[in-house]
């Protein structure tokens, strides 16, 4: 098909969805969907306008034999502003729950804890975390094949419809637009819209796979592709709904009661255990010994720690559902598999740490590796504590307290965060053709300013988490309660304020990171590079 051709089919489409979402606007039964409209018809208006003007004109021809960068550019950039977004959100969030007051009136309904809870999850993990992910894999499944992005630009409808569920799911939040099933809020439309991008970014990643010049498929191609893959079919499953009107924004769920229980939370830990570590382990497994110019220690290793995760992980969901409705075998089988799972994620570990051998010196003199490296010791830390919490008896004191939300934050902190930052330094000196980072000592002050930040909130969060879970459960000799509700929120205030604290420092770590990432791209020393595919690297 000509370009001509299919800018024609672009424009039909373009202004039929222009004119739906106009009429939707103006029948929206709420305000999250008539917001939602607004931005399909500027977003689909605008391009139908910029593909009006490029409809005669003659097609760049573009050079097959040189890596799909600029896309990659743009997804580093969106990491480290999103990230920044996400992380101030979350500061917001912690010091509303220390101080009250910071809930103003003014903002009920719109900034209050409750709505900005969700944005600040979704910030973090799929605006930040997930640009990371798209952005890194479509740099290393380029490398390690030797090959150019497959689907032309296809790869740049994968990064803006991104960003544009990105800024969908964050306002429907604010607006009050949705589904409240954590890590999947978004309501039907815009989960429908991420399944067309993430069946794209699938084809992008699987394309390039397919043509590739390399006989053999990297490891980190293997965490990724069962990532992408995994997150498709959870979603999917998972919010099965239906519409209660095509003018609305609200749905009701197809599955009920406990069902849609064991149903979420085997999306949720799976999102954890796929989004969160498959994906990230993909980065990791390319990124480390790139960053320390070592091998992986184990290939037989990696083997297995992939299978080990992709087989037990599916089944590790229901523990987060003792004591409920659920039947208790279920609950024990979820427990089991969290438990087995300890060992090869340690496996894991492990092969990631000892890739080091022979370059241990490096980290005195390398703050980027070292920061790869805290990494893994966090992923070892959130892969041995989550099974603990697993553990039914231990679940008892611990679930819905603050001690899940310290395991969480040590490991979105420690494991994810950090990695991606490291992953973030190593390519703004490759993608933009730089010899270096601008500055080593700022990567330095990230490094301590991150890693005390991560180590305030979990600590505090862990103290506060085993204190809630005590006194909740604290009876005196006739069998009631000693604590009402309003003391355990007492009780936790000067660890709320340690953790609003912690989160400061781990933002101002991000705001140093974007300040030196830019001077960069400004200022460091050119590095006259090759653009054209070579042998895998």
């Amino acid at each position: 098909m000509n370009t001509g051709t299919l800018n024609y089919m672009k424009l039909v489409g373009l202004g039929l969805v222009t004119l739906f979402a106009l009429i939707a606007a103006g029948y929206a039964r709420d305000l999250a969907y008539q917001v939602h409209m607004i931005i399909f018809v500027l977003v689909a208006g605008g391009l139908f306008l910029v593909t009006l003007r490029k409809t005669d004109e003659p097609a760049t021809p573009i050079a097959q034999d040189e890596y799909f960068d600029s896309v990659i550019r743009a997804g580093v950039i969106a990491t480290a502003f999103w990230g920044v977004v996400g992380f101030l959100v979350g500061v917001v969030i912690a010091f509303q729950l220390a101080f009250p007051q910071l809930n103003f009136e003014w903002a009920q309904g719109y900034a209050n804890f409750g709505r900005l809870r969700p944005l600040h999850t979704s910030a973090v993990i799929f605006a930040f975390g997930g640009n990371a992910l798209i952005a890194t894999a479509f740099f290393v499944v380029q490398r390690t094949c030797a090959a150019r992005l497959w689907g032309g630009n296809l790869g740049w409808f994968v990064f803006w419809g991104y960003q544009l569920f990105i800024v969908l799911a964050a306002t429907g939040y604010l607006l009050g637009g949705t589904q409240s099933k954590e890590y999947a809020e978004p309501e039907w439309y815009v989960d429908i819209w991420l399944t067309i991008v993430w069946v794209s970014f699938l084809a992008c990643f699987l394309g390039t796979l397919i043509k590739r010049k390399e006989p053999h498929i990297y490891v980190a191609n293997w965490f990724y592709l069962a990532f992408i893959v995994t997150v498709a079919m959870l979603h999917l499953v998972n919010n099965i709904s239906i519409p209660v009107s095509i003018w609305g924004s609200k749905s009701v769920q197809v599955f009920s009661g406990v069902q849609d229980a064991m149903v979420q939370w085997w999306y949720g830990h799976n999102a954890v255990g796929f989004f969160l570590t498959a994906g990230f382990l993909g980065m990791m497994y390319y990124f480390v010994p790139k960053q320390a110019e070592r091998p992986v220690f184990s290939y037989k290793l990696s083997i297995i720690h992939f299978w080990a995760l992709i087989f037990l992980y599916i089944w590790a969901g229901p523990h987060h559902l003792h004591y409920t409705a659920l039947p208790d075998w279920a609950s024990t089988l979820g427990m089991v598999f969290s438990i087995i799972l300890w060992m090869p994620s340690w496996g894991g570990m492990i092969n990631g740490l000892m890739t080091l051998q022979g370059a241990w010196d490096k980290l005195r003199t390398d703050p980027v590796l070292r920061m790869m490296v805290t990494s893994l010791a966090f992923y070892g830390m959130s892969t041995f504590e989550g099974p603990m919490m697993s553990i039914r008896a231990v679940n008892s004191l611990s679930h819905y307290t603050d001690w899940t939300i310290g395991h969480v934050h040590s490991g979105a902190l420690g494991w994810n965060g950090l990695v991606t930052f490291g992953a973030l330094y190593y390519l703004v000196p490759v993608l933009w053709k730089r010899e270096r980072l601008y500055s080593l000592s700022l990567v330095s002050w990230h490094f301590w300013l991150a890693t005390i930040g991560i180590v305030l909130y979990a600590a505090s969060m862990w103290v506060t988490g085993i204190m809630e879970g005590l006194m909740w459960r604290e009876v005196d000799a006739n069998g009631f309660l000693v604590n009402s509700f309003a003391d355990t929120v007492s009780a936790k205030f000067p660890m709320y304020v340690v953790r609003g604290l912690g989160g400061v420092l781990f933002l101002s770590g991000a705001i140093v990171m974007c300040y030196n990432l830019w001077m960069t791209v400004k200022a460091a020393p050119a590095k006259a590079s090759l653009g054209t595919a070579v042998p895998a690297e």
